[in-house]
């Protein structure tokens, strides 16, 4: 994986760095070593998937607070989307700002999301599953 930051602090894209062949690849898409090496904690509590059937469908924007803030790990799986994160951590240097992604099934990138921050997406294609 290859772990790229983004301007809001501590948060992370994520590629995949794909071994390839005549069949195809194989990529890692989460590795416990490689995420403590850039200050992310390895233990998610939950998995989610969301599909939505048409283009332009907004969700967002919702985050968790303390005492029980959620980190995310955003991938899409089919289709694609427009990512945007806004730090909602008051005392971070990057308080309030936001940066936005496209993810999809073709770049397959990926966007780690920190506890305290809020998360949205449009989609960009009909079947879009992420």
């Amino acid at each position: 994986m290859i772990f790229e930051p983004l301007p809001l602090k501590d948060a992370w894209i994520i590629r995949l760095a794909p071994f390839e062949d005549d069949r195809g690849y194989y990529s890692r898409a989460w590795c416990k070593r490689e995420f403590e090496e850039h200050g992310i904690d390895p233990n998610f509590v939950q998995m989610n998937t969301v599909y939505s059937k048409m283009a332009g469908t907004l969700r967002g924007m919702h985050w968790q607070t303390d005492p029980a803030p959620e980190p995310k790990f955003v991938r899409c799986i089919r289709g694609a989307f427009y990512d945007v994160i806004v730090d909602m951590r008051e005392d971070s240097a990057t308080y309030r700002r936001s940066c936005g992604i496209e993810l999809s099934s073709a770049n397959q990138t990926m966007v780690y999301v920190p506890g305290n921050f809020a998360h949205g997406f449009l989609t960009l294609e009909d079947e879009t599953e992420a």
